[in-house]
């Protein structure tokens, strides 16, 4: 569902939440067990990246910062803060979600009624990414350390401001943004004692085989019924979990 749509932790978080693991424990389990399956969308989606390495690079460091940073928070924020967090945090990932199509349709019939040209990277006419791009970069970073739900959305949508059309390229990007800010947190969380290895090392398993064959798959079938799976479950999650607050 991450390669295919997004939304991956709307699904794994209350699930490990349902199973009794605590809201942190379970945030910083999801990072890091969905880290590899972020490696293979990665990787499925390599071919779409051709040409833009220097643009991936600018892009790389406000990810890795912004993450670490949230990742940082995450640990001192207390427990009984975050729980009360923990429902808003899945309610609001989902609307954007839902934001999602109509936004990037707004963002291109914007484009096109002021007649800016579309641009590609990688292609010889898109240049590296903006300060404010790769500020605004940062700050998603920083909610993706801390949380992540939801960090898709905002890349793309960012993306769409800055004239790309390509939706699997956009993807591409976004694929590689994602991988850098969860790679910071994973890695913090590591050093902690908030990961629970053995659900982690489970989940981790399914995240490789499903991230390389979602990103293949993201690239031929059409992914509206993935999405309304998503929302639904998305919304659920929110509701019960503000039920047992």
């Amino acid at each position: 569902m991450n390669a295919i749509a997004g939304g991956g932790t709307l699904l794994t978080f209350p699930a490990l939440v349902a199973l009794g693991i605590p809201s942190i424990v379970a945030n910083a389990t999801s990072t890091v067990a969905l880290w590899p399956g972020a490696l293979g969308s990665m990787w499925g989606y390599r071919g779409e990246l051709s040409g833009a390495r220097p643009w991936a690079i600018r892009f790389a460091v406000p990810s890795v910062l912004g993450g670490l940073l949230g990742a940082l928070l995450l640990l001192v924020t207390p427990a009984d803060r975050f729980d009360l967090l923990v429902p808003f945090l899945v309610l609001g990932a989902t609307l954007l979600f839902i934001a999602q199509p109509p936004l990037l349709q707004w963002l291109r019939a914007r484009r096109a009624r002021s007649g800016i040209a579309d641009r590609e990277v990688g292609d010889g006419a898109g240049g590296p990414p903006s300060l404010g791009i790769m500020l605004y970069q940062f700050l998603i970073a920083i909610y993706g350390g801390y949380f992540g739900a939801g960090i898709g959305i905002l890349m793309l949508a960012a993306l769409g401001f800055m004239g790309l059309t390509n939706i699997h390229r956009m993807n591409g990007l976004k694929n590689w943004g994602g991988l850098c800010i969860n790679a910071a947190a994973a890695l913090t969380f590591a050093m902690t004692s908030l990961v629970d290895w053995s659900v982690a090392m489970a989940m981790a398993a399914g995240a490789i085989v499903g991230g390389y064959g979602g990103s293949r798959l993201a690239q031929r079938i059409p992914q509206v019924w993935v999405r309304r799976a998503i929302i639904v479950i998305g919304l659920g999650s929110g509701v019960w979990l503000m039920s047992q607050r």
